[in-house]
């Protein structure tokens, strides 16, 4: 989408035609701050800051750096860098969306870690103005600060001050830039706060992307058209303010028509009278017909927008879809060229078909591991004693029971008594034991 923003530009206005546009580099430096940490979000300066960069872009700025949500550390480092490009730069540009503050006179852009518990915290937890104008300097031509940060303050409701004679004022204090062509431009006049707006940008960004980018217009009175915008649609509840001060030549930040002189540039550039609710939604109409991007959409804005910045872009747009949509030379002749007939279809004998192979079942057999029986347990053998009889066999190979003794004296006893009969257990045990 930039990209074609500006080539957009650069065909409609000639900016790559002219030799003052070619020779010149022109920079700029975008910031905006909506997620704070330690303070309510806001909704609208991430918006706003998009919306500049692409609208910078589109004027023919070389070099645009658009950051938003940053930290202490990382504005600090941004704007070291963007010193540097803006040293061999003709204009250099800074805008700054988000929370601000002064404190005794000195004002202040608050990162989104700022916690801001003290008033004595302001100079480390914040970068101040006057360090944001040190940036600039090294630019020739033009040095702009552009800030939408007079919103109105969280931070001073909680912070604690240190010393009573500190003043912590409403707003941010005016300035008086002491480098010659440098402009230092407020939302809202010293001493007041701005609007955040209930659309998608301030009303103070969306008069600035009405008038700050038209060919050819002094920035002067580019301002004064962005002031008398934001006067009417707020009810006169918020002035902006331009400090600094220009030389006498017409300085603008899309170089006009070649070839002719500031007043008959400026009354090219000057817009047609158009219903004054018209004017601030041009750029928001503009963005929902960019979502759509239909030829159907395009034509329903350039209808109620018929002149202007974004009516032009809104052409160019529109040309592009019929561009795309239109057939090109190859398709065409393609298109117009005869058919050529069709070749006879000639039928070629095809083989008989092949019988199907028996397809081979198996079966995937996941080789396991045999059971092994439990291994042998050797029973030992438990020796049975012997049992010790008698023997009637005597001598080397024979044993003589110990038991015969007992026998000998229950023989003698039994044959007292008359018992040996000659058959019985007697007569057995005397010739068992010899007795």
């Amino acid at each position: 989408m930039r990209a074609v923003i500006s080539l957009v530009l650069c065909t409609l206005f000639g900016l790559a035609g002219t030799a003052e546009s070619s020779a010149e580099k022109r920079v700029a430096l975008v910031i905006g701050n909506s997620e704070y940490q330690h303070a309510p979000k806001l909704p609208n300066p991430v918006n706003d800051a998009n919306a500049v960069g692409i609208m910078l872009e589109g004027a023919g700025f070389q070099v645009v750096e658009l950051r938003n949500d940053l930290t202490n550390t990382e504005m600090r480092r941004m704007l070291r860098d963007f010193s540097e490009r803006a040293r061999d730069a003709e204009m250099a540009v800074v805008f700054y969306a988000g929370h601000g503050i002064e404190v005794d006179g000195t004002n202040f852009l608050i990162p989104t870690d700022a916690k801001l518990e003290r008033d004595i915290d302001v100079e480390d937890e914040a970068i101040s103005l006057d360090r944001l104008m040190k940036m600039v300097e090294p630019a020739r031509k033009l040095r702009l600060v552009i800030l939408d940060a007079c919103r109105d303050n969280p931070f001073i409701k909680t912070m604690k001050r240190t010393m009573t004679s500190r003043s912590i004022g409403r707003g941010l204090a005016k300035v008086e830039p002491t480098m010659s062509d440098m402009l230092v431009a407020f939302a809202a006049k010293a001493g007041s706060t701005a609007a955040d707006g209930e659309g998608t940008h301030s009303p103070f960004t969306t008069a600035l992307l009405q008038h700050i980018a038209l060919p050819g217009l002094d920035l002067r009175f580019a301002f004064g058209r962005i002031r008398d915008d934001v006067v009417r649609v707020t009810n006169n509840r918020q002035e902006p303010t331009l400090y600094g001060s220009l030389g006498g030549t017409n300085i603008s930040l899309v170089p006009g028509p070649a070839g002719r002189i500031d007043t008959e540039v400026l009354a090219v550039s000057q817009p047609q009278p158009r219903p004054e609710a018209a004017v601030p939604s041009a750029w928001r109409d503009y963005e929902l017909a960019a979502q759509v991007g239909t030829k159907e959409v395009w034509d329903a804005f350039l209808a109620t927008h018929t002149t202007g910045f974004y009516a032009n872009l809104a052409r160019a747009q529109r040309a592009k879809l019929l561009t795309a949509a239109a057939p090109t030379d190859t398709s065409a002749k393609a298109a117009d060229a005869p058919a050529k007939p069709a070749s006879p279809a000639v039928k070629v004998a095809s083989a008989p078909a092949a019988q199907p192979a028996a397809v081979e079942r198996t079966r995937t057999i996941v080789a396991r591991e045999p059971k092994r029986p439990p291994p042998l347990v050797k029973k030992q053998r438990v020796k049975e004693k012997p049992k010790r009889t008698a023997s009637r066999r005597g001598g080397d190979g024979g044993t003589i029971s110990r038991n015969c003794g007992s026998i000998r004296s229950a023989v003698g006893w039994a044959t007292s008594l008359g018992l040996d009969n000659g058959v019985g257990l007697v007569s057995r045990a005397r010739r068992f034991c010899g007795g």
